[in-house]
């Protein structure tokens, strides 16, 4: 097939103890996932219904020594997330059949203009701007379930300059990874390659140039960036 113009290369990320990377399709991002999360934004967090918003896949990036602070924001925060890679796609997917649809986990950062965000939110509008900006997604190697297992629980963290920020446990989500994962396949076919950001823990907040972001999840081990 030919194109008008060269296509942009495939967003992909590295895969532990491979050559191979895995290829991304969409991002689907599951909001206020965690209690404290939803309380710390002022939301009440008693089981409703979950509710998504995409970023494009190009968001998604390996997570560099610097990251690069986006334009038209003076007030960009930190969000460390579960990632969950899918690998086996399927529509009206069951809960109970759902970690079969998964290749593996990483750890992510679903980084968050949150000035334009809240203007969104005060409007009515898309939170695009806010939240699906170039590089709002940078992700740690992808860790195979054969390696690590189907994570249920485990510590989630975030610190900034050293400093404990965010501090939570997977067990703590309100939908589950399973829930998740059938929820979004009643609405439209998973496929190999779609990404889940399954939410954040409290203690989200602002970060400036000059920060160092370190993070991690239980089995996925550690992330660490510059703010540059």
């Amino acid at each position: 097939m030919t194109y008008v113009f060269n296509r942009a290369p495939q967003a992909s990320l590295a895969v532990v103890d491979s050559e191979k990377r895995f290829p991304v399709r969409r991002v689907f991002c599951v909001g206020r996932n965690y209690g404290a999360h939803a309380r710390e934004m002022g939301h009440d967090p008693d089981r409703e219904p979950p509710f998504f918003f995409t970023k494009p896949a190009d968001a998604v990036f390996d997570m560099p020594d610097n990251w690069p602070y986006p334009p038209e924001t003076n007030d960009l925060h930190h969000e460390i997330e579960l990632v969950v890679l899918i690998g086996k796609g399927g529509a009206n997917i069951e809960k109970a059949n759902a970690n079969e649809h998964i290749f593996g986990y990483a750890v992510g950062l679903d980084m968050t203009r949150r000035d334009l965000q809240g203007v969104a939110k005060k409007l009515g509008r898309p939170w695009d701007w806010g939240k699906a900006f170039d590089f709002s997604a940078p992700c740690g190697p992808v860790h195979p379930v054969s390696e690590t297992g189907i994570i249920e629980q485990g510590s989630i963290w975030l610190e900034v300059n050293g400093k404990s920020r965010q501090s939570g446990d997977i067990a703590d989500l309100i939908w589950s990874v399973p829930e998740v994962i059938e929820i979004i396949s009643r609405s439209m076919k998973l496929q190999a390659g779609d990404v889940i950001m399954t939410g954040t823990p409290a203690g989200v907040g602002a970060v400036v140039r000059g920060d160092k972001i370190s993070a991690g999840i239980d089995r996925l081990g550690k992330i660490e960036t510059m703010v540059s």
